[in-house]
C-alpha cells in the first residue's frame, strides 16, 4: 500500500503531470459552470469563465517559459480588469508570477516583475480608476514573485549542500585510497629496492652486466616511489588542478626516459624539432606518458626492436611519434595502454593514431592542439 502511494506521489511530482493537474484542478469550477451558463442563454456572463480559462491554459508552459507565461497571463488579466470582465486578480496571475521568481533569476526577474507591476498599476489607476490601485498591484505582483524567489534560493542552497556533502565524501575516499596505497604499495616497493640494493652490494667482482642491471632496477624502484608519492599528494589534495598537474613528469624528462629504455635493453633515440615551449600541464603530462607507454609496449610485445621518438613543437600544436622496427612477440596478452593513450589525447582535444607500419614494426602518433587546451 505504501509503495503504491509513493509511486502515485512520484508520478504527480513530474513537472508536466503536476502542471497539467494544477491547471485542470483550478479550471474545473469554470469548466462546470460554463455549460450551464450557455444553456441558460447568459451570454454576457460566459466571458468571465472564458477569460479565466484562457489565463489558466497559459500556465502549461510556466516552467519552460516563465517570462512569456507571466506576460501573457498579465495581458489577459489587464484586459479583463479594464473591460470589467474580471473584478480582481485571479489565481493564474499569482501562479505565473510565482513561476517567474522560481524559475528565473537576476535581471530577468526584476524586469519582468517591474513590467507586470507597471501594467497592473496603470490599469487600476488610469484605465479603471481604483483607490490605492498601485498598492494593490504592488502586493499582487510582489508577493508571489517573492515567494518564488525564496523557494528557488532554498532549493539552490539545498543542492549546494548536497554537492558539498558529495565532494567531502569524494575527498575522504581519495584520502583513504592514498593511505591504502602508501601502506601497501610503498612498503613492497621499498622492500624490493632494499633487496635489489643488497644483491648488488654482494655481487663478486667481474659481474658488471648484472651489477648494471640491478642498479637500473634500483633506480627504477626509487623513481616509482618518487612518482607514487606525488600521486599520493594529488589524491590528498583538495585543489582543482587535476591529477596530471602535480605528477612532476613532462616532455623535459623524455631524455631520462630514453636513457632508462636503453639501460633496460631497448635501443632508443630521441629527436626534438621546433622551438621548445612550455606546454600546458595536461599536454606536458600526456606527451611523457604516451612515450613511456609506447616504449613499454615495445619492450613487452616485440623482439629485436629499435625505437625512435620524435617530438615536434609547432606554433599551434605539439606532435609526438614513437616508432619501432621489431617483430611482434607471440603469446602477449593485450593490455590497456593504447586505450589509456587515447583517453589522455582526447582529454587534451587531440588525435591519436596507432597501428602496424607497412615496412614492419609499430607506430604511435599523437597530435595535440595547444589552443584547445
Amino acid at each position: 500500500m505504501r509503495r503504491t502511494f509513493l509511486k502515485i506521489v512520484r508520478f504527480f511530482r513530474r513537472p508536466r503531470v503536476f502542471d497539467t493537474t494544477l491547471v485542470v484542478v483550478f479550471s474545473f469550477p469554470a469548466l462546470v459552470a460554463l455549460p450551464f451558463m450557455i444553456a441558460r442563454g447568459e451570454a454576457a456572463m460566459v466571458l468571465g469563465p472564458v477569460h479565466y480559462l484562457a489565463g489558466m491554459a497559459a500556465l502549461l508552459m510556466r516552467r519552460r517559459r516563465p517570462i512569456t507565461t507571466a506576460a501573457l497571463v498579465a495581458a489577459i488579466e489587464a484586459v479583463g480588469l479594464a473591460t470589467g470582465i474580471a473584478q480582481s486578480v485571479n489565481a493564474a496571475v499569482a501562479i505565473a508570477l510565482y513561476s517567474v521568481g522560481r524559475y528565473t533569476a537576476g535581471r530577468a526577474t526584476a524586469i519582468t516583475t517591474a513590467g507586470v507591476f507597471a501594467a497592473y498599476a496603470t490599469t487600476l489607476e488610469v484605465v479603471r480608476p481604483f483607490t490605492g490601485g498601485w498598492v494593490m498591484a504592488l502586493f499582487a505582483v510582489g508577493t508571489p514573485v517573492g515567494v518564488g524567489l525564496i523557494v528557488r534560493l532554498r532549493a539552490e542552497l539545498a543542492e549546494r549542500g548536497r554537492r558539498e556533502v558529495a565532494d567531502a565524501a569524494v575527498r575522504a575516499e581519495r584520502r583513504r585510497i592514498a593511505r591504502e596505497l602508501h601502506d601497501v604499495v610503498a612498503h613492497h616497493i621499498t622492500v624490493i629496492n632494499a633487496l635489489v640494493g643488497g644483491a648488488r652490494a654482494t655481487l663478486p667482482p667481474g659481474q658488471e652486466v648484472t651489477r648494471d642491471a640491478l642498479e637500473s632496477a634500483e633506480q627504477t624502484a626509487r623513481q616509482a616511489m618518487s612518482e607514487m608519492r606525488r600521486l599520493l599528494d594529488v589524491l590528498r589534495a583538495d585543489g582543482s588542478e587535476g591529477p596530471d598537474a602535480a605528477t612532476g613528469v613532462g616532455a623535459d624528462r623524455l631524455p631520462s626516459l630514453i636513457k632508462e629504455a636503453k639501460s633496460a635493453g631497448l635501443p632508443a633515440s630521441l629527436t626534438v624539432t621546433g622551438e621548445p615551449v612550455e606546454l600546458p600541464a595536461a599536454v606536458d603530462h600526456a606527451v611523457y606518458r604516451i612515450v613511456q607507454e609506447a616504449l613499454t609496449n615495445t619492450r613487452k610485445h616485440t623482439v629485436s626492436a629499435r625505437a625512435s621518438v620524435r617530438l615536434t613543437y609547432e606554433p599551434s600544436a605539439v606532435e609526438v611519434e614513437v616508432v619501432d622496427d621489431g617483430l611482434a612477440a607471440e603469446g602477449g596478452a593485450p593490455g590497456f595502454g593504447l586505450g589509456g593513450m587515447a583517453e589522455r589525447v582526447a582529454l587534451c582535444g587531440g588525435q591519436l593514431s596507432t597501428g602496424p607500419r607497412p615496412e614492419g614494426g609499430f607506430r604511435v602518433h599523437a597530435r595535440i592542439p595547444l589552443e584547445a587546451t
